[in-house]
């Protein structure tokens, strides 16, 4: 008897089978559009990935030299070159690669580019410095040093890789 309480109409039968019938072919028609749309958002960026820049292990001195190179952007669907440079120097052994951007209001900064401050980078918009370093002069407006490049030598070429923020 309790089971006469609890039947369902052959109307409800077929709106219930119908309406799951049809979300199910909704999913399955709207997942693969879904997918299509959000995968470029989703995927893993190049940023670890490293750029050749074009100069030798054998070019490096102890004096900073700027290099320009580009690097692939990839943003969603669409892929741009980028163009980048760094301040790239040998100390002792170590291979630096500085950002040229200064970490007050990123402005472009040049190596020993004020005759009062000499060997020591410069930013001419605020008159903010760096030593040979990269660390941030006391007294100037840039509150951190220079941004670091990561390095790689492959073959005796020079490869940078990701930026890297200092405190």
């Amino acid at each position: 008897m309790s089971e006469k309480k609890h039947r369902v109409s052959r109307r409800q039968f077929l709106t219930y089978t119908l309406t799951g019938v049809g979300g199910f072919m909704a999913a399955g028609m709207l997942s693969p559009m879904v997918r299509m749309a959000l995968d470029p958002a989703l995927e893993a960026t190049g940023d670890s990935e490293f750029v050749a820049v074009g100069l030798g292990e054998d070019e490096l001195t102890e004096e900073p030299q700027i290099v320009n190179f580009e690097l692939e952007i990839e943003d969603a669907w669409y892929t741009s070159e980028q163009p980048r440079s760094a301040w790239i120097y040998k100390d002792g052994d170590e291979i630096i690669a500085l950002s040229p951007i200064c970490t007050h209001l990123g402005c472009t900064v040049n190596w020993d580019a004020n005759e009062d401050y000499p060997e020591q980078f410069f930013c001419p918009c605020h008159f903010g410095r760096f030593e040979r370093d990269g660390t941030n002069v006391a007294g100037t407006p840039p509150t951190r040093p220079l941004d670091v490049y990561d390095v790689e030598v492959r073959d005796g070429m020079i490869y940078l890789g990701q930026i890297n923020q200092r405190s």
